[in-house]
């Protein structure tokens, strides 16, 4: 078995984690690959007969590892996504951030959690992914988002004319800040946070959630993920901005808007004693309020 470590620099609090982690692995003879900016963040853990391969892009882990270590919080696993891209490796979030909807393995049941890779007692859940068309290769060829696509007034301009197409029969003419085009994945990221309902991770659908409406009565609206989207810009602005997940560019209005499901999944593993209701539960602290 291979593994890759991918992650974003911690504090000195989470020193011993990683070397426990490194530990169980050479116990159990497990080779590891280290994407080299991060490696200069934890080399200190790491003792020097340890033998290891760094690598810097998609190309060098494509067929190459067996599962890919997160460490950090949801968002190092978004960047994780122009790596991973179509080759399928499964994702272990370990979170060493903040909130942790996707990185689900707490510091203290890390050790438990390699312990399953090691001996296979894990499944993977297929989470979808949200791509855009992408004729003239503005996003280089990493033109889908496993949370959403964004489509937002620029800087602190007026507010944007959005039209919605599902299949070529208009939605809706959205005046607000912009929408947001989410995974069900994404449904407890920036859509959740303006309002936007929670779908289970394997359900079948896409979201759209208007940001900021001017009218009160626009709602979000869950629509099949087979269903093709197209959006127009209009306003007084020339600019807005679009983003999937956290890389965001500036557009031209007269940009032509496509979106719709990719033909490859995101790869996340789940451990057998995890389920998303508990998740949610817990992050978003339901049933804690002592009024009830």
């Amino acid at each position: 078995m291979k593994i890759g470590f991918y992650g974003k620099a911690f504090g000195a609090d989470y020193n011993e984690l990683m070397r426990d982690v490194l530990r169980l692995l050479k116990e159990s003879s497990v080779d590891i690959m280290i994407y080299e900016p991060y490696w200069n963040d934890i080399r200190h853990c790491i003792d020097d007969d340890y033998k290891f391969e760094l690598f810097n892009g998609s190309d060098d882990i494509k067929n190459n590892i067996d599962v890919l270590f997160s460490f950090g919080g949801d968002g190092t696993i978004l960047d994780s996504v122009p790596l991973i891209r179509d080759s399928g490796i499964p994702v272990l979030g370990i979170n060493t951030g903040t909130l942790g909807f996707l990185a689900s393995v707490s510091p203290q049941y890390t050790s438990d959690a390699v312990k399953n890779i090691i001996n296979g007692n894990y499944t993977i859940e297929q989470r979808s992914l949200i791509k855009i068309k992408d004729d003239d290769n503005i996003f280089n060829g990493i033109n889908y988002a496993l949370n959403e696509i964004s489509i937002c007034r620029k800087d602190n301009g007026s507010l944007i004319v959005v039209e919605v197409y599902i299949d070529d029969m208009l939605l809706n003419t959205y005046w607000a800040d912009g929408i947001i085009l989410a995974t069900p994945t994404g449904s407890t990221a920036y859509s959740m946070s303006v309002g936007g309902p929670i779908m289970m991770p394997n359900a079948d659908s896409f979201l759209i959630t208007p940001i900021a409406a001017h009218n009160l009565s626009v709602r979000p609206v869950v629509i099949p993920d087979k269903s093709v989207v197209k959006v127009k810009v209009n306003g007084r602005n020339d600019k807005f901005a679009l983003g999937l997940d956290s890389r965001i560019i500036t557009a031209d209005k007269s940009m032509s808007i496509e979106i719709r499901k990719t033909e490859f999944t995101f790869n996340m593993i789940k451990m057998p004693d995890k389920n998303f209701f508990e998740t949610i539960r817990k992050k978003l602290l339901w049933g804690n309020d002592l009024r009830n």
